[in-house]
């Protein structure tokens, strides 16, 4: 029979220095056992696999002042531990009250560690309370739970919490480098990283894979042979997909992402690794974020390269589109679909950033032409001026002449800046529209004006255009009637939403919207119980004579 014991048990922490991920709390720790501060309960709560059972034992053993290794025996006299996922009724409480009075055997401590201690019921905790609170000085208890939400507030209130933390990457990534020597297993960086990647945190997870992997192959673990064996899909396909989106090869993405189906792989799996790449090539981007990307040399390297590829204006859309597909995946009934129009509308960034780019070379290229074209007019007039001048020097022209020359001057200048202010029109302004419209007209595109904005979610602004009927004033300003300063209110907010509607449908540019408060008229409709009876008594004077000899009010 076998002696294998599994690398999680093997390799589990005897001391605080090998704890993995947790200097702050085992720091802490350390420094309350030298110098004696010693609360009587604590709580280790955090995620699994992170040594919370094992930093408690540690912690039971140091206090206890065993040094050793080969103390166990005597060191579980003084260690009890209670599993109370299935000893979580009154009886194993008030079982467990009873054996914290008797002092311990040898050391100085008797330590309870009570795992998954949520799992109690409430009237156990209830139970532990006053046990909890004033324990006797040889008694310490240390509870571990992955959930601290469910624990009662009065349990809390009695603890020193510390609360572990998800493992880092690397430090995982470390652990398993220095396991894998220690078992002699030649393995990879990157294979390590990606193990460290899919535990999640978990420490004890990592080991378990690990032992898993090199199950497969005999200690040698390769990123080849741990992609295929987890089954994650390769990083290199996201660098293809990432330099066909950057390159606009619709053709080459969707016959690498019909590959990446075959292959067995889900396209919600596909898109959040390709978000996940897209983040990755964004902290790449710069030196004080590259310290959160989590990957072996080799892979940052690579992501490094890759990412002066890609500027902001491509990895920040993209990851929006991303995360748009991922919200909507379950929801849609063609997921392939959907993962293939994201891929093309990402790969299509970068040739509209193109178009926007040609654009505003011919804008410039025009803006060139125009300045030419103002400069030969300027050129023209100063020759004009200085042949004038040379005309007035060399002879005794009268200055009623001169003068005349000079208003042609100025009556040039100012042709000069006329056409200056025609060119920019035609250049940059367009043609204002000025098709005429009658009210008949306006009322109809009125009505279809307040369903586009019932359409647009914006009821109370339907609501209050469709009050009054809008009057057509001069020169195509129209006038919209309102009953308060709450709807004048409204309407200004969504004026530019409005006139820029009625506009386009009515193809008139000089279209302006005022509005006017109108006074409601008031209501002649009865409310209260002596309105109601007035009225009945105007149609009916008998009424009165009935509230006399009955004695009614109409009050009530």
């Amino acid at each position: 029979m076998s002696d294998f014991i599994v690398s999680a048990r093997k390799y589990r922490p005897t001391n605080f220095e090998s704890i993995v991920g947790q200097s702050s709390i085992t720091s802490t720790l350390q420094n309350a056992i030298k110098t004696g501060q010693l609360a009587q309960s604590f709580l280790f709560c955090g995620p699994r696999g992170v040594g919370k059972t094992t930093c408690a034992r540690i912690f039971a053993k140091q206090i206890n002042q065993f040094d050793k290794e080969d103390d166990i025996d005597d060191f579980s006299f003084n260690i009890f531990e209670l599993d109370a996922a299935s000893n979580n009724s009154v009886d194993d409480i008030r079982n467990l009250t009873d054996q914290v009075r008797v002092p311990p055997q040898i050391g100085t401590f008797k330590v309870y560690i009570i795992d998954e201690v949520h799992m109690l019921s409430v009237a156990a905790f209830n139970a532990f309370l006053k046990t909890l609170e004033e324990p006797p000085k040889h008694a310490k208890f240390i509870l571990a739970t992955t959930e601290k939400h469910k624990i009662i507030p009065t349990i809390l209130s009695r603890c020193q919490i510390f609360d572990f933390k998800r493992v880092g990457v690397n430090d995982i990534a470390n652990h398993l480098d220095y396991v894998a020597k220690s078992e002699g297993v030649v393995a990879d960086n990157e294979a390590l990283h990606l193990i460290a990647q899919k535990s999640d945190g978990s420490v004890r997870d990592s080991l378990s894979l690990f032992d898993r992997l090199i199950s497969f192959d005999d200690k040698q673990l390769t990123l080849k042979r741990v992609i295929e064996h987890l089954n994650i899909l390769d990083t290199d396909y996201y660098f293809k997909i990432t330099d066909c989106l950057l390159n606009n090869e619709i053709k080459k993405l969707l016959n690498i992402f019909n590959e990446i189906l075959e292959n067995g792989f889900d396209g919600h799996h596909f898109i959040n690794g390709l978000a996940e790449h897209m983040r990755d090539l964004l902290v790449s981007k710069d030196e004080s974020t590259i310290l959160l990307l989590q990957r072996g040399e080799d892979l940052k390297n690579s992501y490094l390269e890759q990412s002066k590829r890609c500027d902001l204006n491509f990895l920040l859309p993209a990851l929006n589109l991303c995360n748009e597909c991922d919200l909507q995946f379950k929801t849609t009934s063609n997921q392939r679909l959907l993962v293939e129009l994201t891929l093309i509308k990402i790969s299509s960034i970068e040739s509209e950033k193109e178009k926007k780019k040609t654009k505003s070379f011919s804008v410039n290229k025009d803006e060139k032409q125009r300045e030419i074209f103002i400069d030969k007019l300027k050129n023209s007039n100063k020759k004009e001026i200085s042949s004038i001048k040379k005309l007035e020097e060399s002879s005794n022209i009268k200055l009623d002449k001169v003068s005349k020359k000079r208003s042609s001057l100025i009556s040039i200048n100012s042709s000069l800046n006329e056409e200056k202010v025609i060119i920019q029109q035609k250049q940059i302004s367009p043609v204002l529209r000025k098709k005429y419209f009658s009210k008949s007209k306006l009322l109809k595109e009125w009505k279809e004006l307040i369903i586009f904005i019932n359409e647009k979610g914006k009821f109370n602004l339907a609501i209050t255009l469709g009050i009054y009927e809008p009057e057509l004033m001069q020169e195509f300003h129209i006038e919209i009637k309102l009953s308060n300063a709450v709807q004048q209110e409204m309407i200004l907010e969504e004026k530019y939403m409005i006139l820029d509607y009625l506009r386009s449908r009515l193809e008139n540019d000089k279209i302006e919207i005022t509005t006017k408060i109108i006074e409601s008229e008031k209501s002649n409709i009865p409310y209260t119980n002596k309105d109601k009876f007035k009225k009945m008594l105007d149609e009916n004077s008998q009424l009165e004579v009935l509230r006399t000899e009955l004695g009614l009010d109409p009050d009530y």
